[in-house]
């Protein structure tokens, strides 16, 4: 077999590899300059997010939520459909659907 010497190498490798990792990649400076602007990237903080302000909190905001979304689907599927048919009396509905 190999002897002692590969087991104390093993032995080595077992223990430092994971203390040079943490020191190469656990610094804090090292941190801040990749993997902060790589998380603001993929993960946009709240001022940047469109509706941030406006998310519903409670039970009745989200049911007036789902209502104007539903409306707003209602009036863009009127409009296709007046728009393929080229018929008058559905931009009438669509007016007294809003």
């Amino acid at each position: 077999m190999a002897g002692p010497n590969l087991e104390v190498f093993k032995f080595a490798v077992y223990v430092f590899f994971p203390v040079l990792v943490f020191l190469r990649y656990g610094d804090p400076e090292w941190y801040r300059s990749n993997v902060i602007p790589y998380k603001e990237r993929i993960f946009p903080s709240e001022e940047r997010t469109a509706r941030s302000n406006s998310i519903p909190t409670n039970h009745t905001a989200v049911r007036q939520e789902l209502e104007r979304i539903k409306a707003e689907k209602a009036t863009r599927r009127m409009q296709r459909e007046h728009e393929a048919s080229g018929n008058s009396t559905a931009s009438e509905e669509v007016k007294r659907m809003v």
